[in-house]
């Protein structure tokens, strides 16, 4: 399995900004189990249909569900390869964070920076399988 594309800057601030709604993220969440009617996810909700309808458009749009339709109602489903471009986004910044922390290890062991500067991880995503 390839690993997954790297997010483009735009659609990384379209995937983050749609997880940063609580409602939105949930559902994410119930969507990742098996498609779910706009409906059905409408009546788990205090809000309106139209209200639900939108927020599963800002999640369509920006890659993190798809819509079909069957007959009359709409289903959504999470795209579990959008989800995995942004673990991997969020993956690239723990392995700088690690680096980091693993630089001010050394430098509080006394190791040379030399040694330090050697391992730091690449800042683009990794080309090997």
């Amino acid at each position: 399995m390839d690993p997954p594309q790297r997010l483009r800057d735009d659609d990384a601030d379209a995937v983050f900004r749609a997880l940063a709604d609580g409602t939105r993220r949930d559902i994410l969440r119930r969507t990742l189990t098996g498609p779910q009617s706009i409906s059905a996810l409408a009546g788990r909700y205090e809000m309106s249909f139209a209200a639900v309808q939108k927020h599963v458009t800002v999640l369509d749009r920006c890659g993190l569900v798809e819509k079909q339709r069957f007959g009359k109602e709409q289903l959504v489903s999470a795209r579990v390869e959008r989800i995995a471009q942004a673990s991997g986004l969020l993956a690239e910044f723990e392995r700088l964070w690690r680096y980091r922390v693993g630089r001010i290890d050394l430098l509080l062991d006394g190791e040379p920076s030399e040694r330090a500067s050697e391992e730091h991880p690449s800042t683009h995503p990794s080309t090997d399988p």
